[in-house]
């Protein structure tokens, strides 16, 4: 099968084509950065199958899907909350989360491979329904704090990590904690994945503000923030590996 990939993300891309070459099992037909010069090219050289992330600067995912005709299997590459896609994952859209998973993509593939004789659905219906699902009103963008008759309104990109204790939920900002009225869960959920990370039960963390990680005296791996305290945070064993992806190292 012809692929094309299409990610803002350079690196995404290069990782992206390095597996897929690895499987042996599509031809490669391009990528792209630019979401505007993926449309010019698939326009004029049709493709099977298209690995497509969703949320790109000046057309995004669902944008470039709806002007393609004919329409190309689709598996999105994306760092959305994997509730928001499991709905979606029938016929011929699937999903890949970031970072991606040399099993998972086997799967995807091999879905692809039993699909490709089948006739297709509506992809363009598909993709807008998972477009209103994963809607950009729905990420958290501000967060009220609200103490007695007081209300701070919190910028998000602003808050260095979000701490659970005594079951009070804060908002951390230059080391100052605000009582916010969610739950870790709920925040995953609402949180933009791609500059926040759960790594810990009662920690997500905001990439940004990562300075520094090395080891606790336990055997485990703290993070040192960029924030005026210089907090540090522990993180859970099981989370390091996808916090070290998250940041590229």
């Amino acid at each position: 099968m012809r692929a094309y990939l299409v990610d803002d993300e350079p690196l995404a891309v290069k990782r992206l084509t390095r597996m897929l070459d690895a499987t042996g099992r599509v031809d490669i037909a391009g990528s792209a950065n630019d979401p505007q010069a993926a449309l010019e090219f698939l326009q004029a050289h049709p493709v099977d199958v298209l690995f497509l992330d969703i949320q790109m600067p000046g057309l995004t995912g669902f944008e470039l899907l709806d002007r393609l005709d004919p329409q190309p299997m689709v598996i999105f590459t994306t760092a959305y909350d994997r509730y928001a896609l499991e709905a979606f994952d029938v016929n011929s859209i699937d999903y890949l989360l970031k970072p991606i998973d040399p099993e998972r993509l086997d799967r995807a593939l091999d879905k692809l491979e039993r699909l490709a004789a089948r006739p297709r659905p509506d992809i363009k219906a598909l993709a807008k329904e998972l477009a209103v699902q994963l809607a950009p009103n729905r990420r958290l963008e501000r967060i009220a704090s609200k103490v007695g008759e007081r209300t701070t309104v919190l910028d998000v990109a602003r808050i260095s990590h979000f701490s659970a204790k005594d079951k009070l939920t804060f908002a951390v900002v230059g080391g100052r904690e605000h009582v916010i009225d969610y739950t870790l869960s709920e925040l995953e959920e609402r949180l933009d994945p791609r500059r926040f990370v759960r790594i810990h039960r009662g920690t997500i963390a905001n990439l940004a503000f990562v300075q520094e990680l090395f080891p606790d005296i336990d055997g485990g791996v703290l993070v040192r923030l960029k924030d005026e305290p210089k907090t540090e945070l522990s993180v859970a064993r099981d989370r390091v590996r996808d916090l070290k992806d998250r940041l590229g190292i």
